[in-house]
């Protein structure tokens, strides 16, 4: 923050008149109101107003006042706002009269900060149940400290004009307290009334008569959708970001159907809850993920499920809700027309659980518009619950896990984004393209970056429309221009092909895969890149230097550059994605790589037909269509199936989730363990060691003579044996967690005896796993270790572009200073 010199200089009860500029997240949070009711508290004139960088104030009257005016503005501002600083220079004294909130003005480059999306506050709660209110039962009841943000704004300055709410003109009451400064609503731009706001339909299909679903006459929407949910319907329920796809969580036949109809396989679905008090039987709630649970975020939290005897009488959601998950992902509502289906005091009875997942068929990205919604989930839904309030950005729920106590984000996007985070280091104008799994983009400069919301997975149409639209909203938002565009070095990539078609002249910078994850967790530590971490980067698939899968990495790594310190071996990946979707494979082709014979008595073999198995034999002798990995992820899928507990994945990381699973239902205490063979550097194997040129860390080390390779065939000797001698996969699963664990251990400290390092960033995918992030951060701790773990992107693919956005200008700043 900076100011004007010392108010020492000015005699006080002389006036003076200041103008004050903040920036941050003070748009659409009351922050004007704010100004107002401080500034006249102080007995000040002068005025207030929106524009595109941030608030501008300009306060006069007694210096003492105007003093006390700058100490308090960021330190007792709204609950939603964020202030990232306050500047402030001395003006020309004008006599102003009166303190008063001006019109906004418009141009410039854009500086402010859009909030997200917030949960339903109390007090409008209070409102929505008191049939003495004007707004009882309103479905869009909102005020400055809640409601929609981020998904109706279509420009800034963030004025009513410049939101979906522009087709809605106020009514006189709802005027009024817009122009009150006393009232919760001065200044709240989505404000509105049963009079003049948006209006709630429920649409269904007439019996027996093609055409659009038509509008229920003569019954209120909500309680007939209420009705139609505990019949065992399917409904699309317009939210914040999108449309929800809702049933009865409760009812298996329900369940089922919506599972077979958005073609998810087995992945879970999360559910929605009345209250607190229906979930507390069924899953562990901490004090950090109550607070998560009930906060204004309001995301999905995933929830350890209960072992015990389940409370009698109590609802529960049908087994088919999260098969084979040892989580249940569970939210509470965060928009009045949720608390209005769940039913408010007094009302007929509905489900107490609802799975409420993402309005799409799966793999395609969330529907928001109304006539699209009516077509693509026309085979999906037996209703509509819709409104005619538009949703101009997309942004589905975000989902969050607590490990050891904070905060994991798995998907960051409602309730999250679009707040940016601080960099540790100034970056260029730049866009980061992100992957092509859970793609999320990012734009950059100086010492902030705007991660979009959640888009999906590229390999569909849809989802490249939907990520050329938020490249275009996040532009329209942020004061970004990129003269630099960065994306992954995979050659096959669709964002990264997209980032070459659109480059229109501005460089295009490719940075690794496992490097652009371990500077993203680099990046939301702080730290500044002058020394290097040892960066341990799992997941299932990154595109390697020397062409081959790339996923369990341990790298030496700062911003300029990394070295390959460690991997594990390589195996073939036979038939590529048909490896993926059947982990059988992946076990056969370790159990061939460590000289273990297919015998029957083997569940992977078992599990793999007798003609496939010729096939996948003749495959590995001749190296057909076998791609070498290193992936973590891909071993997880190996044991998973070798130990009997997923043979065939329908969704990402289904055999690793089930084989987590497996590893919590283990004894406690249990003393056996599994060891992976370390071959020391310039045994044979390890792909290009160095890239970036020879800025990177680590030079002249033994990486020098190739990375230390983790061989795993001890490991499934072990596990043979094991099986063998008849223990189960419970047993297996914790041994092979711990031995990864330990493995990870153990070349850290082979990296900080050689390199002197000892800071160690866990990401990757992999890491999603909270028992496999808990014993790699105790057993590192408790050496010593500063372990840096993911708290505020995720340490999957939807914090790639956060990495690639700081390594990619940093080599085009090293580019262009060689020039």
């Amino acid at each position: 923050m900076s100011g004007s010199p010392s108010l020492g200089a000015v005699v006080d009860g002389t006036p003076l008149r200041r103008r004050v500029t903040v920036r941050g997240v003070v748009q659409g949070v009351g922050f004007r109101p704010y100004v107002y009711t401080l500034a006249t508290g102080l007995e000040l004139s002068g005025h207030v107003t929106n524009t595109p960088e941030g608030v501008i104030a300009e306060v006069e009257g007694a210096p003492s006042a105007v003093a006390r005016f700058c100490d308090r503005i960021a330190v007792q501002a709204p609950p939603l706002a964020r202030v990232d600083s306050v500047h402030h220079d001395d003006v020309p004294v004008t006599g102003d009269a009166a303190f008063t909130i001006l019109a906004s003005r418009t141009g410039g480059p854009a500086g402010t900060l859009i909030p997200p999306d917030t949960a339903t506050c109390a007090e409008c709660l209070r409102e929505l149940a008191d049939p003495a209110d004007r707004r009882h039962r309103h479905p869009f009841i909102n005020c400055t400290h809640c409601g929609p943000r981020f998904t109706i704004v279509t420009g800034l300055p963030y004025d009513r004009s410049h939101t979906t709410m522009a087709g809605f003109p106020m009514c006189s009451d709802c005027a009024r307290e817009y122009a009150d400064p006393a009232d919760r609503r001065f200044h709240a731009q989505p404000v509105a009334c049963p009079h003049c706001g948006p209006r709630l339909r429920l649409l269904v299909p007439r019996p027996g008569v093609s055409g659009p679903p038509e509008p229920v006459a003569g019954a209120d929407p909500v309680a007939e959708a209420r009705r139609l949910l505990a019949d065992g319907a399917i409904l699309a329920v317009k939210g914040l970001g999108g449309y929800h796809l809702a049933c009865d969580a409760t009812n298996p036949a329900a369940v089922d159907l919506l599972r077979r109809r958005k073609a998810r396989g087995d992945k879970p679905f999360a559910v929605m809850a009345r209250s607190l008090d229906d979930l507390w039987h069924l899953v562990r709630i901490g004090a950090e993920e109550r607070s998560l649970l009930v906060g204004a975020t309001r995301p999905i939290v995933l929830l350890r499920r209960r072992t015990e005897v389940p409370v009698a009488g109590a609802p529960r959601p049908a087994d088919s809700v999260a098969p084979g998950s040892p989580d249940l992902g569970a939210m509470l509502p965060y928009t009045p027309l949720h608390h209005l289906l769940f039913g408010l005091p007094g009302d007929p009875e509905g489900p107490p659980l609802l799975v409420m997942t993402s309005g799409n068929v799966s793999g395609e990205p969330i529907v928001t518009d109304d006539r699209e919604a009516l077509e693509r989930l026309a085979g999906l839904a037996d209703g509509w619950l819709t409104h005619d309030r538009p949703i101009h950005v997309p942004c589905d729920d975000s989902v969050v896990r607590v490990c050891d106590g904070e905060l994991l984000p798995l998907r960051r996007a409602r309730g999250y984004a679009p707040l940016p985070l601080t960099l540790p280091v100034p970056v260029r104008q730049a866009l980061a393209v992100g992957g092509d799994l859970k793609n999320v983009l990012c734009l950059g400069e100086g010492h902030r970056a705007w991660l979009s919301a959640h888009i999906g997975d590229m390999d569909d149409l849809a989802t490249q429309h939907a990520f050329e639209r938020a490249v275009a909203q996040l532009e329209s938002i942020t004061p970004v221009r990129p003269e630099l565009i960065a994306a992954d070095r995979h050659p096959g990539y669709r964002s990264a092909r997209w980032a070459d078609r659109n480059a229109a002249g501005r460089p295009v910078v490719r940075v690794q895969h496992h490097h652009a994850h371990v500077a993203a967790a680099m990046a939301e530590h702080g730290l500044d890149g002058g020394r290097p971490v040892i960066g341990v980067a799992f997941d299932g698939t990154g595109y390697g230097d020397d062409g081959a899968v790339w996923g369990g990495e341990i790298l030496l790594a700062d911003y300029d550059g990394f070295t390959r310190f460690g991997h594990l071996a390589y195996v073939p990946l036979p038939g590529g994605d048909a490896a993926v979707r059947r982990p059988y494979r992946m076990a056969l082709a370790h159990l061939r790589a460590a000289g273990i014979g297919w015998s029957d008595e083997l569940a992977c073999v078992r599990a793999c037909p007798a003609d496939e198995r010729l096939v996948l034999e003749r495959q590995l002798e001749r190296d057909l269509n076998c791609v070498p990995t290193s992936s973590m992820g891909r071993l997880f899928d190996a044991v998973s199936s070798l130990a009997g507990v997923c043979h065939e994945s329908g969704y990402e990381a289904q055999a690793a989730m089930e084989l987590e699973a497996a590893a919590l239902r283990a004894p406690a205490g249990d003393p056996g363990a599994y060891t992976f063979a370390l071959r020391p550097p310039g045994s044979g194997e390890g792909g290009l060691p160095r890239t970036y040129g020879a800025r990177g860390p680590g030079a002249g080390g033994s990486a020098d003579r190739g990375p230390v390779v983790a061989d795993p065939a001890p490991v499934f000797a072990a596990i043979v044996a094991d099986l063998r001698a008849g223990a189960g996969p419970a047993v297996v699963a914790d041994r092979f967690h711990r031995a990864v664990a330990g493995l990870v251990h153990r070349v850290c400290v082979l990296a900080r005896e050689r390199h002197a390092v000892e800071t160690v960033a866990l990401t990757g995918g992999v890491f999603a796993n909270s028992p496999l992030s808990s014993a790699c951060a105790a057993a590192l701790g408790a050496d010593g270790f500063t372990v840096l773990r993911h708290h505020l992107v995720p340490p999957g693919d939807g914090g790639l572009a956060l990495g690639q956005l700081v390594v990619a200008a940093r080599a085009e700043d090293r580019t262009r200073a060689n020039d």
